[in-house]
């Protein structure tokens, strides 16, 4: 007969919803004092006191073994004490369970020495901290060991890290019906367990990125001087990072940022009404446009235009041609964006976000750098830097730009077509008409 054993734990509404809910592979994004690591360490014992393993080893791992014995030990102890012939080892942080069953408590300094310990289920607690290696390297071959190791990946945002990527892939997993991964996002405003005059004491005190980032669970607060992350964070609540097949129906359009010594980056998307779909994104260096050639011709698209910015009509000294010239004759004909500060361009990109709908696996690294894009602080003058930081999101930033200005330049855009219409834009007019592509 199956002996039942009581757990003294009575889970908030969210907290039992997210017991229903999860799977295999769980990931729960939590705003302060929702009451994680108490969800967290009473799924861990269920699991492993259900577990038809003999002799089944479970972990509790946080950031570091001080956190895992200050915040976690107690917690563990008083919900497990209830069980018959349960023993405590405080000097290993160890939880023993009838039918030879263990429950560790770690931390994750050290990876390399949680390898090989063959366990049933995992908790990584606050996984935006830890080591990039921890979990595909070491845990999750660990889970490997009877075919059906569970783990779950707790924490606040930290900004875009591993514990976003592994959101991220829950969602997309979830997304495709994959009955082995769930993911749930718990901002404060939402839950209801802190009462709104608490939240709001709270902000008062803190700075609204840190407030967004603890109570909100924003993905973006931690990136300080980002120009669209708000909109980014605005279109996943919105669900416009989603799955977004191509449409053979529609003709598609690129749009190019070209490096000479470092990244180009080439952005795919079609239009449909006032929806500005952003299909997929490719991105490469040290390339000759050849390459790059040979890129477009693998897809499957039926292509119109291909915008690129206004550089692209500079002659080479070592040539005598410009690479629009080269273009040609490799069979693109560019639409030449019309040249704008950068600034300007960057409240283009603004105001077409709104508009835009990504596909969340194909445009990930162009998601990545638009999250990242930002100016700094000047320390000395107390004011921001007028001009962007140029580093890795530059590229894909800059071919953002390049698509906000040729559609509002080009008559493409049929928002734009629109308002013309009614009168309340003019619509410049293309550098170069750039008319069909050759492709497709």
């Amino acid at each position: 007969m199956t002996q039942q054993i009581i757990i003294p734990y009575s889970p908030r509404p969210l907290q039992a919803e997210f017991h229903r809910q999860q799977r295999r592979f769980s990931v729960a994004v939590c705003h302060r004092r929702f009451g994680k690591t108490v969800m967290a360490i009473n799924w861990l014992l269920k699991e492993i006191l259900t577990s038809k393993r003999k002799n089944a080893k479970g972990a509790y791992i946080a950031q570091n073994y001080g956190s895992a014995k200050r915040i976690s030990w107690q917690m563990l102890r008083d919900y497990a004490e209830t069980i018959p012939g349960v023993k405590f080892n405080e000097a290993e942080l160890r939880c023993d369970l009838p039918g030879g069953k263990t429950i560790y408590l770690l931390g994750a300094e050290n990876p390399d020495s949680l390898r090989g310990m063959g366990l049933v289920a995992v908790c990584l607690d606050e996984y935006a901290d830890m080591n990039a290696r921890l979990y595909p390297e070491i845990i999750r071959p660990s889970l490997s060991d009877y075919g059906d190791g569970r783990c779950l990946w707790i924490g606040t945002p930290r900004g875009d890290n591993q514990f976003k990527e592994i959101y991220d892939h829950a969602i997309s997993r979830m997304e495709d019906s994959d009955p082995e991964w769930f993911a749930m996002r718990f901002p404060a405003s939402e839950t209801g367990v802190l009462a709104a005059n608490e939240l709001q004491a709270a902000r008062d005190t803190m700075d609204e990125s840190q407030y967004q980032q603890e109570y909100e669970v924003s993905w973006s607060a931690a990136l300080i001087g980002s120009y669209w992350a708000n909109a980014i964070d605005k279109a996943e609540a919105e669900k416009r990072i989603c799955p977004l097949p191509w449409d053979p129906a529609l003709k598609v359009h690129t749009v190019w940022d070209l490096g000479l010594h470092d990244s180009t980056c080439i952005i795919y998307f079609q239009l449909h009404k006032s929806e500005i779909r952003i299909i997929n994104c490719f991105e490469a260096s040290g390339e000759g446009l050849h390459f790059y050639i040979r890129e477009l011709q693998s897809q499957p698209y039926l292509f119109e235009k291909h915008f690129f910015p206004h550089d692209v009509m500079v002659r080479e000294l070592s040539t005598g041609s410009s690479r629009y010239e080269m273009l040609m004759a490799l069979g693109v004909r560019p639409t030449v964006v019309a040249k704008l500060t950068v600034q300007d361009g960057i409240e283009a990109v603004r105001a077409v976000l709104p508009r835009c709908y990504f596909d969340r696996e194909n445009t990930k690294p162009l998601l990545k750098a638009l999250r990242h894009y930002h100016r700094t602080f000047n320390t000395k003058t107390s004011d921001w830097n007028a001009k962007p930081v140029h580093d890795w999101s530059s590229h894909f930033a800059d071919c953002a730009r390049y698509l906000a200005v040729g559609l509002r330049d080009d008559g493409e855009d049929e928002d734009y077509r629109n308002m013309a219409r009614t009168g309340m834009m003019a619509p410049g007019k293309p550098v170069i008409d750039g008319g069909d592509g050759v492709f497709g």
